[in-house]
């Protein structure tokens, strides 16, 4: 098989260190593994196959002659860096928004949509995790007929937001258990034992940038331009893995029973409901792995054309680092 040479832009973040899991699982053909960060970080080490190697600082000249390029940094080093990455003649997989809802620039969940991957012109966009999650979950529907409106709520882990996010939570826990003082400052108030009702800015009309990618996102996705969505993110006290409420109104009516077989058949998907019995998808049921989880797949009670259904999947991996590698494992 034919070995390619692939860099890491963001080596150090979170997303970053779980591509260079990823990579490792899923015995991506490396010939030469470029990880690639800010000066401050450069000439420190990495450990990918039992080999160290050193971070190299993000120049203009540091993506020469690589095919992939994997990013996992902030939308400026993005676009500081995208037109080099283009030029070098390497495909650029982004994790970060810049891209995402520029016409020439594909989104790709590769279980939904990976044709359009095909399509690029140097650049494939990474979706947003919540917008990964919740689409790998009524994907398999909308093949059967498609979605014309969608409420969703996101309940999203502290990871969400990175390293600092995981911290700061560890860090609330630890105090508390100490009857210390509890100090916050990656989220805007406390978020051990509450609900933080707001993830991004907000807009004139109310919404979030978070809550807006959902519908921005997802209908360049499932290429559903008026599928309308009305979405509430939340940060909550939890880990990892993010999890989502979602209702959804079809164009024809699907049963409860059809929904289930499509989901079971999916790709990516794992198909968990009994809630007789107690399971469900959770966010300790998903963490650390590359499934969406989908169970209480009910009718909706307000719609005959609507459906109901709770799913989770982790932020980190298929929210982001294993749909990155998805993305260039098509292209092998």
């Amino acid at each position: 098989m034919k070995e390619y040479k692939v860099g890491i832009l963001g080596v150090t973040g979170a997303v970053g260190q779980e591509m260079l899991k990823v990579l490792t699982e899923r015995n991506f053909p490396i010939s030469e593994l470029r990880p690639l960060a800010s000066a401050k970080s450069a000439g420190k080490k990495i450990n990918y196959m039992g080999e160290d190697i050193v971070i190299q600082e993000a120049k203009d000249d540091a993506f020469k002659d690589l095919d992939f390029v994997l990013g996992a940094a902030e939308n400026d080093i993005a676009e500081r860096f995208a037109p080099s990455i283009k030029k070098s003649g390497a495909i650029f997989v982004d994790n970060s928004s810049a891209f995402r809802l520029h016409d020439d620039v594909p989104l790709v969940v590769p279980e939904v949509n990976g044709n359009d991957a095909f399509k690029h012109n140097g650049i494939i966009a990474n979706p947003n995790c919540s917008t990964i999650i919740t689409l790998m979950a009524v994907a398999p529907i909308a093949k059967i007929s498609p979605i014309k409106t969608l409420v969703a709520s996101t309940y999203q882990a502290v990871s969400g937001a990175g390293a600092g996010g995981l911290k700061e939570l560890e860090d609330q826990v630890a105090d508390y258990a100490q009857g210390k003082e509890i100090k916050n400052s990656v989220f805007a108030h406390q978020i051990l034992f509450n609900l933080i009702p707001k993830i991004g800015g907000i807009g004139d009309n109310g919404y979030s940038s978070e809550e807006m990618k959902l519908q921005n996102e997802g209908r360049k996705i499932l290429h559903l331009p008026d599928m309308k969505v009305c979405c509430t993110c939340v940060r909550v006290p939890v880990l990892r893995s993010h999890s989502i409420s979602a209702q959804f109104v079809t164009e024809d009516k699907i049963s409860v029973q059809e929904a289930k077989e499509a989901i079971s058949k999916a790709k990516g998907v794992k198909l968990y409901d009994n809630g007789k019995n107690e399971v469900y998808p959770m966010p300790l049921v998903t963490s650390d792995q590359d499934l969406v989880y989908v169970g209480r797949i009910r009718e909706d009670l307000i719609n005959e054309n609507g459906l109901a259904l709770w799913c989770c999947g982790d932020q980190i991996r298929k929210g982001a680092a294993t749909n990155a590698v998805q993305i260039a494992q098509l292209f092998l």
